[in-house]
């Protein structure tokens, strides 16, 4: 069995603030695919909602997370959404359904 971890995160922009969460999120994409233990990490948009997106990552275990909480681009992200979501983001943290 598996032991991946699929995290979903959620994000609400304040109004007039899509736009930087897009850029926030997309330049998140490349630092977070360059991490040891990072198997997928993907923005998607809500095309009905523009002030809302999600994140699907896929990480290798809960230690390459917990490592990418740690590093300066997360810390820098982290910083910036405080100022631009109308509020605080959601992670759920999903794992494999035994067969």
């Amino acid at each position: 069995m598996s032991n991946t971890l699929t995290i979903v995160a959620a994000f609400i922009a304040k109004p007039g603030h899509e736009q930087p969460l897009r850029r926030e999120l997309d330049a998140m994409i490349g630092p977070s695919l360059a991490e040891d233990g990072c198997l997928g990490y993907q923005p998607y948009a809500d095309p009905a909602r523009p002030d809302r997106m999600i994140i699907v990552e896929e990480w290798a275990d809960e230690a390459a997370l917990e490592h990418h909480f740690s590093l300066p681009h997360f810390a820098h992200v982290a910083e910036v959404l405080g100022e631009i979501l109308a509020e605080p983001f959601t992670l759920r943290r999903l794992t494999d359904v035994p067969a």
